[in-house]
């Protein structure tokens, strides 16, 4: 009876190893996925644009960017747990373009003391926040701005219109 008691902890041994083994495989198997995962995302965003809009350079653009008018932006920051500083820019726009805008691509940017950008995103805000802005109607739009730095020269803020379209 002595020898069967031997051979139990042998066999729990060996599956307990089997088991280990095989754990660290897996572990491995999931953070090699994870990086893939990773490394295909890009690991940065893309900023949206709007699909066939109107943009700077065409005939149309003259005609009707001084008819979508874009109010005063005013600006708050705070920091992040991250040590970074988010600002958010908003203002409001106003169509008396005489056309329905059932596109909207808006420019958001924080300029140095030289004019030149120091942190800067595009937003698509028609129709991703509302469906369409009749003529002679306003709507708030908000531009968040991330990454910055105490370092950062933030001397002025600015919101442009980049593109639109009409119904």
């Amino acid at each position: 009876m002595a020898t069967p008691d031997r051979q139990l902890p042998d066999s729990d041994d060996s599956r307990r190893t089997v088991i280990i083994v095989v754990a660290v495989i897996a572990a491995i198997g999931i953070a090699a996925l994870f990086y893939l995962l990773m490394r295909a995302s890009g690991g940065g965003t893309v900023e949206p644009t709007l699909e066939g809009a109107i943009r700077a350079g065409s005939p149309e653009f003259e005609q009707y960017a001084s008819k979508i008018m874009v109010d005063k932006p005013e600006a708050y920051e705070s920091k992040r747990a991250l040590g970074d500083i988010v600002m958010n820019l908003q203002s409001i726009v106003h169509n008396f373009s005489g056309r329905t805008l059932t596109g909207l691509e808006i420019k958001g940017v924080v300029v140095d003391h030289q004019g030149k950008p120091v942190n800067q995103r595009a937003v698509v805000v028609i129709p991703t926040r509302q469906p369409e802005l009749d003529n002679n109607r306003s709507m708030a739009v908000r531009v968040m701005l991330e990454g910055m730095t105490d370092k950062d020269d933030r001397a002025d803020i600015r919101m442009e219109v980049t593109g639109f379209k009409f119904k």
